[in-house]
C-alpha cells in the first residue's frame, strides 16, 4: 500500500533531522575520505534504553576514523516493520536507510557508530547488512535500568505523546511484546513494563552470536582500561584509541535500585525479569 503525503513528509523530516544530527559530528576530519570513501566496518551499539549506550557510542564515535550517527530516526521508525521481515529483507532495508543518512551527512568514508536501541531487535540483520561490521552489546543491571525508565516515564500509564520517530509513549504494548501477552503488558505496573522492556531488549540483542562484544556497564564505569582494551581489540584499532573517551564514565548510578525502588516495585521486577537477572549474575 502506498504511503500518504503525510507519511512522505514525516519520512523526509526524519531523514532531515538525522542528517542535521550527524553532519557536524564528522567535523573536518579526513574530509576527502568522508566525502569520497566507502566504509562498511560500521559499529552497532546494542542495548536496552538507559543502559549507557549513548555514552558508549559517543566514546567510540569520537575516535579518529569513526563518527557517532546517534539514534537514526528513520531507522527507529522503521524497525517495528523490519522486525517482522525475513532477515535478508530486513538487512536490505536497514542498509538502504543507513546509507541514505550517511551519504547525505557526508560521512560514508568514516566508520559509522549506530546506537538506536531498537536495532537490538534486528541485530542479526544489521550485521548481515554490513558483513565487516562489529556489534557491541552493553548490558546494565536491569534493576538500575528500571529506575531510570521509571524516572523518564516512557512506559508510564499516565504518559502521552511519542518520540521523534513517531513511536508512542505510555502503557500501550510495543512491537516487541508477544501478541498473546499484550493485554497483560498494558495492565501491568509501570515497574513491570520497565523490567519487561529491559528483558526484551537484552534477550533480542543476545541472539546475535557472532561479531558482537558483550560488555557490562558496571565494568565500563569501574575498569576503564579493561573496557578500552577490549573495544580496541574487537574493532581492530590501536590499544590506546578509546582510553581517554571511556574514562569519563562514572559509577554514581550503579546500585541505585537499592534506594530508588520500593519493595513492591522490586518484586515486580524480579517476577518479570528475575530469570535473566540471575543468568547475568545480577542477583
Amino acid at each position: 500500500m502506498k504511503g500518504t503525503a503525510t507519511d512522505t513528509f514525516h519520512s523526509a523530516a526524519r531523514y532531515a533531522a538525522a542528517v542535521t544530527n550527524v553532519l557536524p559530528r564528522g567535523g573536518t576530519r579526513d574530509l576527502r575520505r568522508r566525502v569520497l570513501g566507502t566504509e562498511d566496518r560500521l559499529v552497532f551499539v546494542f542495548g536496552s534504553p538507559r543502559s549507557g549506550t549513548t555514552f558508549l557510542a559517543g566514546a567510540i564515535g569520537a575516535a579518529p576514523g569513526f563518527v557517532d550517527l546517534g539514534e537514526v530516526t528513520p531507522l527507529k521508525a522503521a524497525i517495528p516493520h523490519l522486525a517482522r521481515l525475513p532477515e535478508r529483507d530486513a538487512a536490505v532495508e536497514l542498509r538502504r536507510v543507513l546509507e541514505r543518512v550517511r551519504r547525505y551527512s557526508l560521512v560514508r568514508g568514516l566508520r559509522g557508530v549506530e546506537q538506536t536501541p531498537e536495532t537490538a531487535f534486528v541485530a542479526t540483520a544489521a550485521l548481515q547488512a554490513y558483513p565487516p561490521a562489529r556489534g557491541v552489546h552493553l548490558i546494565r543491571d536491569g534493576r538500575d535500568v528500571v529506575c531510570s525508565l521509571l524516572e523518564r516515564g516512557w512506559l508510564s500509564s499516565e504518559r502521552g505523546g511519542g518520540d521523534d520517530a513517531g513511536l508512542a509513549y505510555g502503557a500501550g504494548a510495543r512491537f516487541w511484546v508477544d501478541s498473546n501477552r499484550r493485554a497483560e503488558f498494558e495492565a501491568a505496573s509501570d515497574a513491570t513494563r520497565a523490567a519487561w522492556a529491559w528483558r526484551a531488549y537484552v534477550t533480542a540483542a543476545r541472539r546475535a552470536e557472532t561479531r558482537v562484544l558483550e560488555l557490562r556497564y558496571e565494568t565500563l564505569v569501574g575498569d576503564h582500561e579493561r573496557v578500552a582494551a577490549a573495544l580496541a581489540d574487537h574493532l581492530g584499532v590501536e590499544p590506546a584509541t578509546f582510553v581517554g573517551s571511556v574514562e569519563r564514565a562514572h559509577d554514581r548510578s550503579v546500585g541505585r535500585f537499592h534506594s530508588d525502588l520500593t519493595a513492591e516495585q522490586l518484586a515486580d521486577v524480579e517476577r518479570e525479569a528475575g530469570d535473566l537477572l540471575a543468568e547475568l549474575g545480577y542477583s
